[in-house]
């Protein structure tokens, strides 16, 4: 392990400043996202003739699920294509929350187009329903590869399920995720081939192919063109890596012209180093000190296979990086006063918002959350940070059995920090401590507006 001389915090001010970018707004997307399922219900009920029958109902109820299914499938691939504005504007774990809620819902819409357009043919045509499974595999257009599409969609939701996926690397869980394209694929055509919507309405078929074919052109440019281009242009290596505390390491990359990827501090990229053993995993990992235009820095703490290996990268290693992502920048920020509480490793980013966010002698606040001191890191850089630009920086150390209470709850915040209602609030931390604080911070009567976080646990 190579140990680097220059541990020094970075001045804020070599850390070129962000221009002007396009942001989405949260409300807005979901708008966007709400308008277009009631586009989609309006396309099935225009070619939608008198239902009398309970096989009509069946059937219609088929199509209506089947229609809403095939536009979740793609507006989830839309909020996981990394497109600059809604990374920016509502935040990379925000998008994956998202993305979890509606993966959920669409794999119940697949689940139900399938069982109840097989129940509804099987009784408008009087046989059971086996008979009636038998004949849409075989005899109807494409149905047999949709259904092998919709299970892929069902294996991938099952994985991801909570109690599944803590069981799983995040690199097995990641690939897992790449059979979503193949399911789209294969139950592509199976719209146009059986979907009465579409059979006869060619506009239908040209804005439905227009959807997909848009998302699928955003995939390619943000997840694989943009990423190429930005490493041939903006080369980097593995500077240096160094520990800095048991099981935790700081990688430094380097690099030419790093400032025109406009990365801020806050913001994480998807790392890939180029080793035999590590070319093929890329993983997420937050800034942790501001960036310049030579150097990035990560920090990691070993936490599985991946990141135990990265302790053994050498100097010069090549490294693709994909980013910036988050949103968690001082962009957020809308008051004078800021405050930081991190928990373990969540002070990365909060390291480097740290250093850079601007403010006066007393403006800046940082709570830093850890049950023993072994898993404080950064301590003589962010006390020199503290001392540099007159920021308050507190240590709470120690299990809530050991200190008598829980230093983040809401009467406890309120005491220690003067107008904490007057703050803008970032967090980051392990799920549970964020959630308890972001409650703690809601009952201490702190605007939601006011608070910003994110989290990197996939």
């Amino acid at each position: 392990m190579t140990a680097l001389m220059n541990r020094t915090p970075h001045p804020a001010a070599r850390s070129a400043p962000a221009p002007a970018r396009v942001q989405a707004h949260p409300n807005a997307i979901l708008a966007a996202i709400g308008a277009g399922a009631v586009a989609v219900v309006w396309l099935w009920w225009r070619d939608t003739t008198t239902i009398s029958t309970f096989g009509d109902w069946l059937t219609n109820a088929g199509r209506v699920t089947g229609l809403l299914a095939g536009y979740g499938v793609v507006i989830l691939v839309a909020l996981m294509a990394r497109i600059p504005p809604l990374e920016r504007g509502i935040g990379a774990d925000k998008l994956a929350r998202w993305h979890a809620k509606g993966g959920r819902y669409t794999v119940c819409l697949i689940a139900a187009h399938a069982l109840l357009i097989t129940w509804g043919y099987s009784v408008l045509a009087h046989t059971n329903v086996v008979s009636q499974t038998s004949t849409l595999l075989t005899s109807y257009p494409d149905v047999l590869m949709a259904t092998v599409g919709g299970l892929l969609f069902i294996a991938v939701g099952v994985v991801s399920a909570r109690a599944v996926r803590a069981r799983l690397r995040y690199e097995t869980w990641f690939y897992l995720h790449l059979y979503t394209y193949v399911a789209i694929a294969l139950a592509f055509s199976h719209q146009f081939a059986t979907g009465a919507e579409f059979i006869a309405n060619r506009p239908a078929r040209v804005l439905w192919s227009a959807l997909y074919l848009a998302v699928a052109a955003a995939i390619v440019w943000y997840r694989i063109v943009v990423p190429l281009r930005q490493s041939l242009r903006h080369p980097m290596r593995v500077q240096g890596v160094y520990a800095e505390g048991p099981g935790v390491i700081s990688i430094v990359v380097s690099g030419a012209r790093l400032d025109r990827l406009g990365a801020e501090s806050g913001q994480f990229f998807r790392w890939r180093f180029l080793t035999r053993d590590l070319w093929w995993a890329s993983n997420p990992y937050s800034l942790s000190e501001a960036p310049t235009s030579n150097r990035l820095r990560i920090t990691v703490k070993d936490l599985g296979e991946h990141s135990a290996a990265l302790g053994r990268l050498r100097p010069g290693t090549r490294v693709f990086a994909e980013g910036p992502y988050g949103a968690m920048t001082s962009a957020r920020r809308s008051r004078r006063k800021v405050l930081f509480i991190a928990g373990g490793i969540g002070i990365t980013p909060l390291r480097a918002l740290f250093e850079s966010v601007p403010g006066g002698p007393g403006d800046v606040t940082l709570l830093y959350r850890a049950s023993n001191e072994t898993d404080v890191v950064f301590r003589a850089e962010l006390a020199a940070i503290a001392a540099q630009r007159g920021a308050r920086l507190h240590f709470l150390v120690g299990r809530r059995a050991q200190l008598g209470h829980d230093p983040l709850a809401a009467d406890v915040l309120a005491a220690n920090v003067p107008d904490l209602r007057g703050h803008d609030v970032y967090v980051c931390g392990p799920d549970g401590m964020t959630g308890s604080v972001v409650a703690a911070l809601r009952t201490a009567k702190v605007p939601r507006r006011h608070i910003h976080h994110e989290s990197f646990e996939f």
